[in-house]
């Protein structure tokens, strides 16, 4: 049946009260000695389920294993079973106080009452023969089929994967829909779908691999790792610990536009930036999801095994599970005969949704995955951290990972859901009483969840090929309520309404979206005055041009046409293609000299507006042309000598200290410390500089060359 493992030194236990895994008609079974048992410990002030798998060995001994959810234990191996008769007797074994079952067969022949005993303490216990989980959980997901379809048009999915696993057994596993609608080809349990943030638990897993090989601690600083590692903040810097990293209580808000479709930065790029990113918070203060935070936890398990965080799941995950399909990048999974495209559904119309190669943040999402191989994962978790034979990965080990760390959420109004915390690299909460770890994924055209019920044994993968559906969630829920035997609620069309609800606000607020506009305002500049760079240190560059007469705004290789908003402020215009920039805003900033100087964007509403200072033209960072400026330039009253230093101009007057020049705008510059002073150096219809023009105060000096062009 399943294989063995260690429990807990005590067995009974304050705990918990949880129904038993699977609700379904019990069946005789051939004799005491084979089958499957669901039963109860009746304890004082509760009844402590377990269930039983006994079979006859070659030999004729009976053996088997216990699990008893509440307590963690699992697969428990039995001693000494002895079947005489209708009665039976065995031991549970690595338990101390020797736990010890012995009864007999009642009258209906299905079902056993005994004695529990351990140490001084005896307590009654029933157990029924039932049908092995598989097959309960077959007959439990009867009509499963034709309610995934219906909510497949409901949800105007094109196509989707499940898979189910309980008690170790794959229980259900099928695609419904169409990967790719243009081509009409149908969704397989092999087709591959990305998982977006499903990833995550992939790679708390590496994490908790190298501490169980002592080379990562989860609680000492990050710099303890990755010396060169900086927060924006110097306290949080000290005190940052790998386990803050993935549990998201950094301090540090989303700031997802700085990765997002970035393909020219390298992680360490990435990791060395968040330096400049403001925090809004205090370490370990509040909840706020950070992929970069993955990122660098990512980063830092590629520095710790000498290899890519990818390389380190190929060895660590993927190959001893046999998970040869998934693959950390939409380049191989586009290479995949089965691969699914994705899909959006934008103002009730379905439309296709461009790939988005996301591998840079790999540690946070990237990975893409089938139902079959991601039920091989699931596996994992349900088997305590096991292939096999094989321990991969200590069940404390895990079991930490499902340990709530942050909070995320209080009380809500739904009964059926408790409150939500965060783990390492798996959300945890219950649903209708069963302690739930769960975790989604969302990435452009595609949506994932994965789910289990430890304690029951449950595993659920769905993978759509939409944008943001909630499908996957409600998915889940329905083929929970079948396996635990609960009322069915109708979750889909609760969501539904819910949708409906939220369409007509969001409908209402683009019709209001015009009273946030100042009418009848002019831009301060004509629009070739805003085309330049913009940088900032944390975020990088951003570009304007002007294409047609409109502005665009170019940032990590994505483009939004802009119109003019109100003032010095643009929006994004609406692009179906690329939805990114929609109504996103920028507001150019004017200098006391006239120039366009900066824009100011919010890339994250937790934190006020970036500032992205205008930068000089390349050419102003080029020896050979600087070389034209370099020279002297006099007046009667002044002398100013002008000389290149590498890559950069200093200047001096009267033979005075130098001070460096730094590039504003053309041949614009701004001595270094000295504030509200500009120089321009001008140019004939030859590109000979002949003067240079002092700017300070409202006043302007020319300064004829003295030396010659």
């Amino acid at each position: 049946m399943r294989s063995s493992m260690s429990t807990a030194a005590a067995l009974v236990r304050c705990a918990l009260i949880f129904a038993p895994a699977i609700a379904t008609a019990q069946r005789p079974a051939p004799d005491l000695c084979t089958g499957h048992w669901i039963g109860a410990i009746e304890l004082p002030t509760m009844k402590l389920d377990f269930d039983i798998d006994l079979t006859r060995r070659p030999d004729g001994d009976c053996a088997g294993d216990i699990s008893i959810p509440v307590q963690n234990a699992r697969d428990v191996a039995l001693a000494d079973v002895t079947v005489r008769g209708d009665s039976i007797r065995f031991t549970m074994t690595g338990v101390p106080g020797s736990p010890t079952f012995a009864g007999a067969r009642t009258a209906d022949g299905r079902t056993v009452r005994g004695t529990f005993s351990q140490g001084p303490g005896s307590f009654p216990f029933t157990m029924a023969a039932g049908p092995a989980p598989a097959a309960a959980a077959s007959a439990a997901l009867a009509g499963f089929d034709a309610w995934v379809d219906s909510a497949v048009v409901a949800w105007k999915v094109v196509g989707l994967s499940v898979g189910i696993t309980v008690d170790g057994e794959p229980a259900y596993l099928k695609g419904h829909g169409l990967r790719n609608r243009e081509r009409q080809l149908p969704v397989t349990p092999q087709t591959m779908f990305a998982i977006g943030s499903s990833s995550k638990a992939f790679t708390t897993f590496a994490m908790g691999a190298l501490v169980e090989q002592g080379r990562l601690k989860w609680d000492v600083p990050v710099r303890t790792y990755i010396p060169w590692f900086r927060m924006h903040d110097e306290s949080v810097t000290q005190r940052i610990t790998p386990r803050d990293l993935v549990t998201h209580r950094s301090g540090l808000p989303r700031h997802d536009l700085l990765w997002y479709n970035s393909s020219v930065a390298t992680r360490e790029q990435l990791v060395r930036r968040v330096a400049h990113l403001p925090l809004n918070r205090d370490l370990r203060e509040t909840f706020q999801y950070n992929n970069l935070m993955y990122l660098t936890a990512g980063y830092l398990v590629g520095e710790l095994t000498g290899a890519s965080w990818e390389d380190g799941l190929r060895e660590l995950v993927l190959e001893p599970l046999g998970m040869r399909r998934t693959n950390f990048s939409v380049r191989e999974s586009q290479a995949d005969a089965d691969h699914s495209v994705g899909y959006l559904v934008r103002r009730d119309t379905v439309q296709g949704m461009p790939f988005r190669d996301i591998s840079l943040v790999g540690p946070a999402g990237s990975i893409n995955s089938t139902a079959e191989d991601m039920l091989k994962w699931v596996g994992l978790h349900m088997a305590g951290g096991k292939i096999g034979d094989r321990q991969v990965m200590q069940e404390a080990t895990l079991r930490d990972m499902y340990r709530p760390y942050m909070p995320v959420s209080g009380i809500g109004e739904n009964p059926e859901l408790g409150p939500m915390s965060y783990g390492l690299g798996w959300f945890v909460d219950t649903y209708r009483g069963r302690y739930r770890v769960q975790h989604g994924g969302n990435i452009d055209g595609f949506t994932a969840a994965v789910q289990m019920l430890p304690r029951e044994r449950i595993g659920i993968v769905v993978l759509i090929n939409q944008n943001g559906s909630p499908l996957g969630e409600l998915i889940a829920r329905h083929a929970m309520d079948r396996l635990l035997g609960d009322t069915r609620r109708d979750w889909s069309g609760e969501a539904r309404t819910r949708q409906n609800a939220a369409v007509q606000v969001s409908r209402q607020a683009e019709a209001h979206k015009a009273a946030a506009q100042v009418p009848n305002t002019r831009t301060a500049h004509p629009l070739a005055a805003y085309v330049a760079t913009y940088a900032d240190s944390g975020y990088g560059d951003a570009a304007i041009t002007v294409v047609r007469d409109t502005l665009v705004f170019s940032f990590n290789g994505i483009e939004a046409r802009l119109r003019h908003f109100h003032y010095e402020t643009f929006a994004g215009i609406r692009n179906p293609l690329d939805p990114t920039f929609e109504d996103f805003q920028v507001t150019f900033r004017t200098s006391p000299a006239g120039r366009v100087d900066a824009m100011r964007a919010t890339m994250d509403a937790m934190v006020p507006a970036i500032t992205f200072e205008r930068q000089a033209d390349t050419r102003m960072r080029d020896p050979a042309f600087l070389d034209r400026i370099v020279g002297r330039y006099r007046n009667p009253i002044l002398d100013i000598s002008v000389t290149r230093r590498a890559n950069a101009l200093a200047w001096s007057q009267n033979n005075g200290p130098a001070t460096m020049l730094e590039p504003v705008e053309g041949m614009r510059f701004r001595p270094a410390g000295i504030a509200g002073l500009e120089i321009e150096f001008l140019v004939d219809s030859q590109g000979r500089v002949t003067a240079a023009r002092v700017f300070q105060m409202g006043t302007v000096i020319d300064f004829p060359r003295a030396d010659g062009p």
